[in-house]
C-alpha cells in the first residue's frame, strides 16, 4: 500500500523532469520547426531546382571529344538512378565511338555484370567496356580510376547522377586527373498536360477539386524530394572538403 501511495508523488517527479528536459529542447524544437517551414515555403519556388542543376553544371560539363567514359556506380541493378546512368552512357558512347567505356560499382560483381549487359543491349560493343569492381565511394573510385590510368593524359568523361557530379569531378581532380569533366545523367520530364476533369472521373464534392493544379500535385513534391537530395549532397561536399578529398 505504501508504494501506492508513493506512486503520485513519483508520477509527479517524473513529469516535472519531462517538462523541465522539454523546456530546455524548445529552443531545438523551435530550429527544427523554422526549418521544416523554410523547406515547405522553398519547395514552392523553383531554388531547388536551380541547386540541382547547379550540382550537375558547377565543375564543367563535357565538350568536344573524349577518350574514356566512366559509369559511376553506386546504386542496385535494375534501379532508376544507375538505369539513367547506362542510358545515357550509352548514348555518349555512340556519340564518342573511339572512346572506352569503363564500368566500376564496388560488391557484388552480379551487379556490374548486369550494368555491363545493359550497356551491351543499348548498343555499346563488349568489347569496348571494361569491368572495375571495387570503389566504395566516390574518393576511393577515383583512385581506382588514377591508378589504371596510370601517366595517360586521356580526357574522361563521368557519368553520374546531376546531384554528385561536382563533387565527382572535384574528387577526380584532386587524384591529378585534370581532364576530367562531367556528363550528368539528367532526369527528363514528361512534357503532358496532367489536368483532369474532377467531377467527370467520380471526384467528390466534398475533395477539394485540385484537378488543375499540377504545380500542387506534382512540382511541389518533386522539389521537396530534390531539397532532400541536394542537402545531403551539400553534407558531402562538407565532409570531402574537410577531408581534403575535392
Amino acid at each position: 500500500m505504501a508504494r501506492l501511495a508513493d506512486l503520485p508523488a513519483t508520477l509527479t517527479i517524473v513529469g516535472s523532469a519531462l517538462v523541465g528536459l522539454l523546456l530546455r529542447l524548445r529552443p531545438l524544437f523551435i530550429t527544427l520547426g523554422i526549418a521544416f517551414a523554410l523547406l515547405i515555403i522553398l519547395a514552392f519556388t523553383r531554388l531547388p531546382y536551380d541547386a540541382h542543376r547547379a550540382l550537375g553544371r558547377a565543375a564543367g560539363e563535357c565538350h568536344g571529344t573524349v577518350d574514356l567514359l566512366v559509369v559511376l556506380g553506386g546504386s542496385g541493378m535494375p534501379s532508376g538512378a544507375e538505369l539513367r546512368r547506362l542510358h545515357h552512357a550509352s548514348e555518349l558512347a555512340q556519340a564518342h565511338p573511339s572512346a572506352a567505356v569503363w564500368v566500376i560499382h564496388p560488391g557484388d560483381p552480379a551487379v556490374i555484370d548486369a550494368m555491363v549487359a545493359e550497356l551491351e543491349l543499348r548498343g555499346v560493343a563488349l568489347e569496348r567496356i571494361r569491368r572495375l569492381n571495387e570503389g566504395d565511394n566516390t574518393r576511393a573510385q577515383a583512385l581506382a580510376v588514377r591508378r589504371e590510368v596510370g601517366e595517360a593524359p586521356l580526357r574522361i568523361a563521368l557519368v553520374s547522377a546531376p546531384e554528385n557530379m561536382y563533387r565527382s569531378v572535384k574528387a577526380f581532380h584532386k587524384v591529378g586527373l585534370r581532364q576530367v569533366c562531367g556528363a550528368p545523367a539528367w532526369d527528363h520530364a514528361m512534357d503532358h498536360d496532367f489536368a483532369y476533369r474532377h467531377k467527370r472521373i467520380g471526384g467528390k464534392a466534398y475533395v477539394p477539386d485540385v484537378s488543375t493544379a499540377t504545380d500542387l500535385r506534382y512540382t511541389f513534391w518533386n522539389y521537396l524530394k530534390l531539397e532532400v537530395t541536394c542537402l545531403r549532397e551539400y553534407v558531402a561536399i562538407a565532409y570531402y572538403a574537410l577531408n581534403g578529398w575535392i
